[in-house]
């Protein structure tokens, strides 16, 4: 059997997958947590209807976006639009940094059409 995409710590509700979690009307975004050292070792977070805050790796949404290959990066340079250091700052960026790529998928994720009914707690 498959793992679960994710579990909520708090009420133990199941998303099976990305799709179900990001449909799922008692879900909201609310920010990205940038890792320094790595462009792809973040955390989107997102809040859940129980109250929980869900932190998910950034890894499981790069197929969302076009990921720079060689782009530079930018974080903390005069070419830096400094949206990444400001965890609840879910705003497009226009810079070509390596960083991009999350922009887009928030973007992507708040666009992304709710269900009418939230997943089931403890499903």
């Amino acid at each position: 059997m498959p793992a679960a995409f994710k579990t909520c710590p708090g009420c133990q509700t199941v998303w099976c997958m990305r799709e179900d979690l990001l449909g799922d009307p008692s879900v909201e975004l609310i920010g990205f947590q940038v890792d320094i050292t790595n462009p792809f070792g973040g955390l989107f977070l997102f809040n859940h209807g129980c109250g929980d805050t869900l932190a998910i790796g950034a890894v499981a949404f790069l197929d969302l976006a076009d990921c720079p290959v060689n782009a530079p990066r930018l974080l903390g340079t005069d070419g830096c639009e400094g949206h990444c250091l400001h965890r609840s700052d879910l705003d497009p960026c226009r810079a070509s940094c390596e960083c991009a790529y999350v922009r887009e998928v928030l973007q992507i994720v708040r666009r992304w059409p709710k269900r009418q009914n939230p997943v089931a707690s403890g499903q």
